[in-house]
């Protein structure tokens, strides 16, 4: 099937061979086969009684402590083998890996990496890896090759000539090839092109079994990794099991420990020609997932929330908000956020005067000794230096005078929330009052977008958040990337000569799950509009809304149904919405077909459970029947209620 050169030279370094490299960096364009090369490997590794550790690069946490945890038997173990796939995703490892990492092998170990970039020049041309490391670009397949992999594929004679036609010597084409033509369902011929994958995936795919089925098509096509949880969640379909398992046994899809995801061709592939042949469904997926990864967001385990986020932002990573204050660093700018250690706390206090003069460091020291906690670093991952610093006060009513007087920019701060709306007594207000990148300092950064995303999972999470505050230098660019996204509060507040401008947003008023549906909504296509002037798609988010908040009362009486017709000319809107939900919950049941949903919504909203999970223990549910009803029951209820804000009726 391919690939003998590279399985001989591998095999030599299994068998000990003095002359084999220790090393192996494969790269070559996305589907040539690289990771099907690493399972022969693997297996072959394996058939040798070597220790296998298997790591993807698109699940790779930032911190290189975690890359090293998840292979610590590379360097623990003698003989162990460690494969790297996809490593263009975590590239930014690259100079710590050759640097650091890879010279601490145990015994005998060896290293295979494999990614579509190839490796820096200066590893190449070192004379400490001539010898040790080997590098191969993987191109398309012989005709000879392609052959090989149609027979095992059990393609007939007759028709490999055809297949090869059609897909040329792309591995990946040929497999999905094989895979269609074994089902009879594929034609045409050409190069292996988006539009011959697209081909390709339609024949593979065929008739799909059912409407579920296609739903979780849409859902792997977009979801950064699908597991059985997820399509649980957002499917709720009692026969989910079988689901993922078809899901699963498709030949363009991958797996780790986490779920599954489509080969990164057969992804955008699938994305192109699910949109365009159901631009609806597409999007009405897409928002189910947002949903899903927003209620995680308030009740996800700490450790997972900021993969959260990050799971939300990759689903919208096209959206131009987005686009405009997020970036998407470098290999050699990646960077990842620890925690501050009093030996560092001379070098962010030189960083503050370098980048921002003396008055700046002496209040960053001022900070310290109050809120030495809520400082954090940035380390490049590929040194481990740091190079950034960031502040993220949490600052209690009522405010502290002598904060006050020592701070012009958190002054300014509390002198805005007192103007516009008053921090009540066991509210406060968060600032991430300095956010120093000196070789990027004001500029949009991975520094800047790691730590809002702190921020919002923190702010998701606060009890008694008011206001949030974010202070930029430069704050006439600021404004225009923010427009939409936070307010400008037009106080200027300057320290040491410097004036920054301060941008803020009231918790309060928009609940950050709100907010968040603000950013990821924008380029959403439009809906029909009632009476109010609000959308079918902004509507439904609402009454979403609206009962995600109903035990927070701050949160209820902010929320966007009170600008609804509903309670239009209601002299206290907050108490007839919530006489006006319970009474649409209670209607569903009218038809008993529908009482269950009833059920489903009243325990989860209204009995005060902490989590879905709760909820469907109370009534004595299997998980997926629940999420079932539950989406039966929104869906019913947001009808019911979107017909009585057009026609005014009960």
């Amino acid at each position: 099937m391919g690939r003998g050169a590279e399985l001989e030279v591998f095999g030599r370094a299994l068998d000990g061979d003095a002359e084999a490299p220790f090393a192996f960096y494969l790269s070559g364009a996305g589907g040539i086969g690289k990771s099907a090369l690493l399972r022969r490997m693997g297996d072959r590794a394996r058939d040798a009684g070597r220790r296998v550790v298997e790591l993807d690069g698109r699940f790779v946490g930032r911190d290189p402590a975690e890359f090293e945890q998840a292979a610590e038997d590379f360097v623990r173990e003698p003989q162990t083998v460690l494969f790297i796939d996809s490593f263009e995703h975590c590239q930014w490892l690259e100079n710590w890996l050759w640097q650091r990492f890879l010279p601490r092998a145990a015994e005998g170990a060896l290293a295979v990496v494999a990614g579509r970039l190839a490796p820096q020049p200066q590893w190449t041309a070192d004379p400490a890896w001539a010898g040790l490391l080997l590098v191969r670009e993987l191109t398309a397949l012989s005709e000879g090759e392609a052959r090989e992999l149609l027979a095992a594929a059990s393609v007939r004679p007759e028709r490999r000539g055809r297949v090869l036609r059609f897909a040329g010597g792309n591995p990946l084409a040929l497999t999905l090839a094989a895979a269609a033509d074994a089902t009879g369902r594929t034609d045409g011929d050409g190069t292996p092109s988006a539009e011959v994958l697209r081909t390709l995936l339609a024949g593979l795919i065929g008739e799909v079994p059912t409407a579920a089925h296609r739903r979780a098509l849409e859902v792997a096509a977009q979801a950064h990794v699908t597991s059985e949880e997820l399509l649980a969640a957002v499917l709720a379909d009692d026969d989910v099991h079988e689901i993922f398992t078809w899901l699963r046994e498709l030949p363009f899809m991958e797996s780790n420990a986490r779920g599954l995801y489509p080969h990164d061709a057969a992804r955008e592939t699938l994305k192109a020609d699910l949109r365009w042949r159901a631009p609806n469904a597409y999007g009405t997926m897409r928002q189910r997932l947002a949903e899903e990864y927003l209620r995680l967001l308030r009740e996800a385990p700490e450790e997972r929330v900021r993969a959260v986020t990050d799971e939300l932002f990759y689903l919208f990573r096209e959206v131009e908000k987005l686009a405009k204050t997020r970036v998407w660093a470098t290999p050699e700018d990646e960077v990842h956020e620890s925690a501050l250690h009093p030996d560092d706390h001379d070098l962010i206090l030189r960083m503050a005067e370098e980048t921002e003069g003396p008055e700046s460091a002496a209040l960053v020291r001022f900070w310290l000794d109050r809120q030495p906690d809520r400082f954090s670093v940035f380390r490049l991952i590929s040194t481990g230096r740091i190079v950034a610093f960031t502040a993220r006060l949490v600052l209690p009513a009522p405010p502290d005078e002598t904060e006050i007087a020592a701070d012009p920019v958190l002054a300014a701060a509390w002198r805005y929330s007192e103007e516009t709306s008053p921090v009540r007594p066991g509210e406060h207000i968060a600032m991430t009052r300095f956010s120093i990148y000196p070789e990027h300092y004001q500029e949009p950064s991975r520094v800047i977008d790691l730590s809002n995303s702190r921020v919002q999972a923190e702010a998701a999470r606060a009890r008694g958040r008011a206001h949030g505050f974010l202070p930029y230098r430069d704050y006439d660019a600021w404004a225009e990337r923010l427009r939409g996204v936070l307010v400008d509060s037009g106080e200027r507040p300057s320290v040491g000569g410097r004036t920054y401008g301060l941008f803020t947003i009231d918790w309060r008023k928009i609940p950050v799950e709100s907010w968040l549906r603000h950013l990821i909504n924008a380029t959403e296509m439009p809906s029909l509009s009632g009476p109010s002037g609000v959308s079918r798609i902004a509507f439904d988010q609402g009454v979403r809304e609206a009962l995600q908040h109903w035990r927070a009362p701050s949160a209820f009486a902010a929320c966007s149904l009170l600008r609804a017709r509903l309670v239009a000319d209601s002299a206290d809107p907050v108490a007839d919405l919530r006489t006006v939900l319970r009474e649409a919950v209670e209607e569903i049941a009218a038809d008993p077909r529908s009482a269950r949903a009833r059920d489903v919504l009243a325990a989860t909203y209204f009995s005060g459970v902490p989590t879905q999970e709760a909820a469907a223990r109370r009534l004595s549910l299997p998980y997926g029947t629940y999420r079932r009803h539950l989406r039966q029951g929104l869906d019913l209820l947001c009808e019911a209620l979107w017909q009585r804000e057009l026609y005014g009726t009960h």
